[in-house]
């Protein structure tokens, strides 16, 4: 938001059914609304069984809503739960307020966050299938042009487009995201030939996974105190202690209830995580809430179908308060602090063991007859010295797995 905006008045609103913990989910919220610009000032929830067909929370305590809206200068109202068009339509009759609701408010983000070519399309392919099914009915939402939060859709360059239009555009936006799909399975594919290792960093948005990435490899990543700071992948390669690099992948930030066409529209950039040779799973230790951020991640992962994938759990913002987490002892855990990039040499440490021995560092004698196997090995590993003498070629290598038993004739002590 452009500092010469005015900072907009928001009234959170919920129907609270026993479905969940709303005073998570609340508190979550108003974190997402701050960070698409606006100012909580007020929130009104009302206890009841099921949500009002018609008006989620009831013509009662909607027109307590309106009353607060009046009181408190309010120019948006956010609910808690994905509306239909008719609960819109209606909620803005009563309240003459602006409307949106909890997905509508995650893909406003997304759209003034996303930097990279599909990510915009990532986030207007979402956007485009939450509209479709709202077009009829919509009231305020979709009869004026404005500004502000909720309105900043990608490609949304007039808001009463026809259905027929937007089954259009979503066909074009999955066909152009397909195509980048296919490219970037080829990347994997010429990753894996090359024998480079890949370790997917993933968790709840805002613990630290973007700061981390900047801490181990100077990305120069964008790393805020906001929820969804970094939409996009990126990329960075580390060497380890024993010779042998891993790509560190950077993915997108979880979050509780994320909208259905928001994962699917991710799922490709996530899929990093599940090609990867090892997750190392960022948490915030000072949340009171990160056992229930372990559950989000963890659920995404099992859909994603990598739950078998080698594990690291890395406990951030140690230099912190820390609240007990659950987790099987068994499991490897490091504790840093990637603000002040402390715990880094037992993180790289703990990386290095636990990644797949796909390449071995081997100290070889290599007779000049057999010459021949340090091409295989330069071509399959990676050869970190080598030193011409009366005995042979005297190297150390990282030898790939095919080659270990055919080069451990070669192996010597020094």
């Amino acid at each position: 938001m452009n500092n010469e905006e005015k900072i907009t008045n928001v009234i959170l609103a919920a129907a609270d059914t026993g479905e969940y913990d709303m005073d998570s989910s609340l508190r979550e919220l108003e974190e997402l609304t701050q960070t698409a610009g606006g100012c909580v000032v007020g929130t009104i929830v009302q206890k009841r069984p099921a949500f009002d067909a018609g008006t989620c929370i009831g013509t009662g305590r909607l027109e307590e809503l309106a009353e607060a809206c009046v009181n408190l200068d309010a120019q948006l109202i956010v609910f808690d739960h994905e509306l239909s068009a008719t609960q819109i339509r209606n909620i803005e009759e009563i309240t003459n307020i602006r409307t949106i609701d909890r997905t509508m408010l995650i893909l406003d983000i997304f759209a003034g966050r996303a930097r990279s070519s599909e990510g915009k399309l990532q986030v207007e392919l979402a956007l485009q299938k939450y509209r479709l099914p709202r077009l009829t009915g919509m009231g305020i939402e979709m009869s004026r042009m404005g500004g502000g939060i909720g309105a900043k859709g990608p490609g949304e360059t007039k808001l009463e487009t026809d259905k027929r239009h937007i089954r259009r555009r979503i066909a074009v936006l999955e066909e152009e995201l397909s195509e980048l799909k296919e490219r970037r399975e080829r990347q994997r594919a010429r990753r894996k030939k090359d024998n480079i290792l890949t370790a997917a960093i993933v968790g709840y948005t805002n613990v630290g996974k973007s700061t981390l990435l900047n801490a181990l490899t100077q990305a120069g990543v964008l790393a805020e105190n906001k929820l969804f700071a970094t939409l996009d992948t990126t990329s960075r390669s580390i060497e380890l202690p024993d010779g042998r690099s891993v790509m560190l992948i950077d993915t997108v930030g979880l979050i509780r209830r994320l909208p259905h066409n928001l994962v699917e529209a991710f799922k490709s950039t996530l899929e990093e995580a599940a090609d990867a040779d090892i997750i190392i799973e960022v948490i915030d230790s000072s949340s009171d809430e990160a056992n229930e951020q372990i559950m989000v991640t963890q659920d995404l992962l099992e859909e994603l179908k990598c739950s078998d994938t080698p594990h690291i759990y890395v406990f951030n913002k140690c230099d912190k308060q820390c609240n007990a987490i659950s987790l099987p002892k068994d499991l490897p855990c490091v504790r840093i602090s990637a603000l002040n990039k402390t715990g880094f040499d037992e993180l790289i440490r703990c990386i290095t063991e636990n990644l797949p021995q796909t390449s071995k560092n081997m100290n070889l004698c290599i007779p000049y007859s057999d010459a021949n196997i340090i091409n295989k090995i330069r071509e399959n590993g990676k050869i970190l010295s080598e030193e011409y003498t009366l005995e042979g070629i005297k190297t150390q290598a990282l030898v790939d797995i095919k080659l270990q038993k055919l080069c451990s004739q070669y192996i010597i002590n020094d």
